[in-house]
């Protein structure tokens, strides 16, 4: 299902090669500048307040305060990531929205059983959990463009992504998509900002307790933590189109 808009939210017709030719020679501000001139309050952002999630909720909220910073609580997350939305929220006064899925935790697993732990079963519960959210923020905001903090060193699909694409009916900006670790690092460390608790546990991604694990010496890459090794991705980021889709899975995502 591709993500619904608010109707009375025109959508642009953009050049995205002649952009993304653009904003490649130019750094993740001013990225996000070019976002808020161009779209405007139709502008959110998505944190899962994540091992690095300061650098994207800094980077945008400086320069658009009240943009609505969208969080997908399952009802699964740490206790340290609780914790460390309210540090950042009380530090950089976000503007938090946060989407929980229709169904509780406990009835989910009553009802569907320990969806997380078979491959299918893991894309059900994205379905219902963040997909079905996220949706429903998108239609409820009215957003016509979403930013997200993917790397392109992350996966395979971020791999092919360009800083500004579209999903849908919704056009997606990635500020920050060929930073390094030490882009990252360094960043954060200018501005004085903190990486997720869990980090030092760790802790390389950070999602859900059911899904998330410390990295150790086998691991190939930090994705190799998530989801038991199964999904490298949780279907909120992937293609729309069955062309796409093929190309996903030709990626073994």
């Amino acid at each position: 299902m591709k993500p619904t808009v608010l109707k009375n939210r025109p959508q642009l017709d953009l050049d995205l090669d002649a952009i993304n030719k653009q904003l490649a020679t130019q750094d993740a501000t001013a990225t996000v500048r070019w976002a808020v001139n161009t779209f405007g309050d139709g502008l959110i952002l998505t944190s899962s307040f994540g091992i690095q999630a300061a650098v994207m909720l800094h980077l945008v909220s400086r320069i658009k305060p009240d943009i609505p910073v969208v969080v997908l609580d399952t009802g699964y997350l740490f206790p340290e990531t609780y914790q460390f939305m309210e540090q950042l929220t009380d530090r950089l006064s976000l503007n938090l929205k946060i989407y929980s899925p229709t169904i509780t935790p406990a009835r989910l697993e009553s009802t569907r059983g320990r969806l997380w732990e078979t491959a299918d079963g893991i894309d059900e519960y994205h379905r219902i959990t963040k997909t079905e959210p996220m949706q429903r923020a998108i239609k409820e905001l009215g957003a016509t463009a979403w930013f997200a903090g993917l790397r392109a060193r992350q996966t395979d699909h971020r791999a092919s992504l360009r800083i500004v694409e579209q999903q849908g009916d919704i056009h997606k900006i990635h500020p920050i998509l060929d930073w390094s670790e030490r882009d990252v690092h360094q960043y954060l460390k200018a501005h004085d900002l903190p990486y997720h608790p869990l980090r030092e546990q760790n802790y390389l991604s950070v999602g859900d307790t059911h899904s998330s694990r410390p990295i150790t010496a086998n691991d190939t890459d930090e994705r190799a933590t998530r989801f038991g090794g199964l999904k490298q991705e949780c279907g909120l980021h992937l293609p729309t189109t069955r062309a796409e889709d093929d190309s996903r899975m030709s990626a073994d995502l």
